[in-house]
């Protein structure tokens, strides 16, 4: 079980890392999966360092927590995603936005991620 969780995780990792630095080295290319289209100076700015650090957060907290074993890093991850999917559900209740799809898959890994904590980490 511990092997899977690990595995898991660690691919997840993986995808929000590659994720963020897409957002360094190639915005465009990204931008659009997530229904932006790129600003000019200052929002630009904006875009790719907001966007590059929240996925390089996500991405490096869950190799520290498989690495160490150190729950908060799990936590970290499981609060910012749930954050997320709770801004995104807010904005569509609210704001008249769209209901992301991606709502599902952000409960869904915030989860994993606890279960994670749980079987990968070790008392403190």
């Amino acid at each position: 079980m511990r092997r899977v969780v690990s595995l898991v995780i660690s691919l997840l990792a993986a995808v929000f890392i590659v994720m963020g630095v897409r957002w360094l080295i190639a915005p465009e290319g990204i931008a659009p999966e997530f229904g932006l289209i790129l600003g000019d100076g200052l929002g630009l700015s904006s875009q790719i360092g907001d966007m590059s650090g929240y996925f390089l957060f996500l991405g490096i907290s869950m190799v520290l927590g498989v690495v160490t074993g150190h729950r908060p890093w799990f936590y970290a991850a499981a609060i910012l995603l749930s954050l997320t999917a709770v801004g995104r559900t807010v904005a569509w209740l609210v704001h008249d936005a769209a209901l992301a799809s991606q709502v599902r898959s952000e409960v869904v890994i915030a989860a994993l991620l606890l279960i994670a904590s749980r079987v990968l980490g070790e008392d403190d």
